[in-house]
């Protein structure tokens, strides 16, 4: 385990709170900022509930969550030594951020967003020191689901990106470098790909929501949770491997791509995607849904440590 260090996280919401149980969890002291008097307790009552899977995962050995500093004043973070940056998302509030920030911080502290879809060029483009501002984008529960996506913006230092993937690989997470910026970065992009023809599917009549999500439950998302598109159709080439498949089947997936739709998320198309969704729902345990899926999170990623994947 590295040193401890000290984490400022701005913003204590979901994805604040879920930084905020992991870096504890490493036994790193937290001070996370937010102007809601209820901040506090929200994130001591978020690491408590997140404290079993993170011992699960072998991340502490600790009966308890140390607790975190919360404060309303952004003051308090200085002196910090890294700082997860999960403001709202928006550029004009992460460029406000960014200029507070600069106040209190040393100009080496690396600043690393959270955010899901906006690039480091332009949230550095009026920093004073842009050159330790980069993208450090998780997937949701960052505690849980270890992908971070790195992405420099053009005035990022290489060497900034480097210190980030150390800290972020010191957190357990796979670190995940994204060569171009693009809105939306990497993982995002793939998902919203794959979301858009859930939503044509949907709206053309082809199937319902419910089968559309079973389809990729029960189908593809079970290969997906243990290696990605790639690999998994490499396997599918059998002997040959990925070049027999492009070989063999690309022609087929060319013309698939071709027939992929392009829907608008029209009221229309809205009430029907929510509508299926409630009868899902109907189904399935829903007031424990959030909890069995983080329980199946921790499992899933034991199990494919024992099979080396």
């Amino acid at each position: 385990m590295t040193a401890p260090m000290t984490f400022g996280i701005v913003g204590a919401g979901l994805i604040g709170q879920s930084w905020a149980a992991l870096c504890l969890a490493f036994g790193h002291r937290v001070i996370a900022v937010d102007p809601r008097q209820d901040a506090a307790g929200e994130l001591a009552a978020f690491a408590a509930s997140a404290w079993p899977y993170l011992r699960a995962l072998g991340f502490t050995a600790a009966a308890e969550p140390l607790a975190a500093q919360v404060s309303g004043d952004v003051e308090s973070l200085g002196g910090v030594d890294f700082v997860l940056e999960c403001g709202p998302e928006r550029i004009e509030a992460k460029r406000d951020l960014v200029a507070t920030l600069e106040e209190v911080i040393a100009p080496g502290t690396v600043i690393a967003s959270s955010t899901s879809s906006l690039m480091a060029s332009d949230i550095q483009a009026e920093a004073r020191h842009p050159e330790r501002i980069l993208v450090g984008h998780p997937m949701n529960p960052p505690h849980l689901v270890p992908m971070v996506e790195l992405v420099a913006g053009r005035l990022t230092a290489p060497e900034i990106v480097d210190r980030a993937e150390a800290v972020f690989r010191s957190l357990g997470r796979v670190p995940v470098r994204v060569r171009k910026e693009v809105p939306g970065h990497l993982a995002n992009r793939l998902t919203a790909a794959l979301y858009r023809e859930a939503v044509h599917l949907v709206a053309e009549g082809i199937a319902g929501v419910e089968d559309v999500d079973r389809a990729i439950a029960a189908g593809p998302g079970l290969r997906w949770a243990l290696m990605g598109p790639h690999l998994t159709y490499h396997l599918g080439g059998g002997a040959g491997g990925y070049r027999a498949y492009l070989d063999h089947l690309g022609p087929a997936q060319e013309a698939r791509w071709a027939t992929l739709g392009s829907p608008t998320l029209t009221p229309e198309i809205r009430d029907a995607l929510v509508d299926g969704l409630d009868s899902e729902l109907d189904g399935l345990d829903a007031a424990t849904l959030s909890t069995r899926r983080d329980a199946a999170l921790v499992a899933l990623q034991q199990i494919k440590r024992d099979h080396g994947f």
